[in-house]
C-alpha cells in the first residue's frame, strides 16, 4: 500500500501527512487479473481441481524451501537407483515439513515452513576456547540459550530446549623441537 501513497512530515504542524496517489492506484487495479485452471480431467469438480492445484503449489513451494538453502538444484542423477532415492528422501522430507506445519497449527500457531526455519537458524551452536595452565586448550561446543521465540517452537514441537549436549575436546599442545 506504500507504493499508493506520498508520506510527509509537515515541520510546522510537527505532523506527518498522508497524501494518496489515485491514479497509481487505479492503474494497478486495472491490473488485477484471475486465476485460470485448465485440466483435461473429467472427473473433477471445480473445487476439486482448484484443491489439487493448491496442493500442487504447496508441495512445490516445500521442496524450494527444503532444497534452496542446501544448494540442492539442480540435480542431475544418472542411476536409476539415485533418482528413487533422492525422491524418496524428498517425499520424506515434505512428509516431515508437513507434520511439523499441522503440529503447529493444532496449537493455534499459524506459520509456514519457511518462517519456521528461517527463526530456527538464528539458534546457533557455539566453540568456546579456553586455554588451559597446562600448556593445552578446552575446547567446548553447545547451543546457545533459546530465544522466547525458539523456545514456542520447541515447546509446540516437542523439542528439548537444549537441541545438543556439550562436547568437550581436551587438546594438549605439542611442546616445540627446535
Amino acid at each position: 500500500m506504500a507504493r499508493y501513497h506520498s508520506l510527509v512530515f509537515n515541520r510546522k504542524t510537527r505532523r506527518l501527512e498522508n497524501e494518496p496517489n489515485e491514479e497509481k492506484r487505479n492503474a494497478a487495479a486495472s491490473l488485477d487479473g484471475s486465476n485460470l485452471l485448465r485440466t483435461d480431467r473429467q472427473d473433477l469438480s471445480a473445487e476439486e481441481a482448484w484443491r489439487i492445484n493448491s496442493c500442487l503449489t504447496r508441495a512445490e513451494n516445500a521442496f524450494r524451501c527444503m532444497k534452496s538453502p542446501l544448494s540442492e538444484r539442480p540435480i542431475f542423477h544418472y542411476l536409476e537407483r539415485r533418482v528413487e532415492s533422492h525422491i524418496f528422501l524428498c517425499v520424506l522430507a515434505y512428509h516431515l515439513l508437513v507434520e511439523i506445519e499441522t503440529t503447529l497449527l493444532r496449537q493455534e500457531i499459524h506459520t509456514s515452513w519457511a518462517t519456521v526455519r528461517d527463526l530456527l537458524a538464528t539458534h546457533e551452536i557455539a566453540t568456546i576456547v579456553l586455554p588451559t595452565d597446562r600448556n593445552g586448550v578446552l575446547r567446548i561446543r553447545r547451543s546457545t540459550t533459546p530465544e522466547p521465540d525458539h523456545r514456542v517452537l520447541y515447546e509446540a514441537l516437542g523439542v528439548p530446549m537444549e537441541i545438543m549436549r556439550p562436547v568437550k575436546t581436551w587438546e594438549q599442545n605439542q611442546p616445540n623441537r627446535d
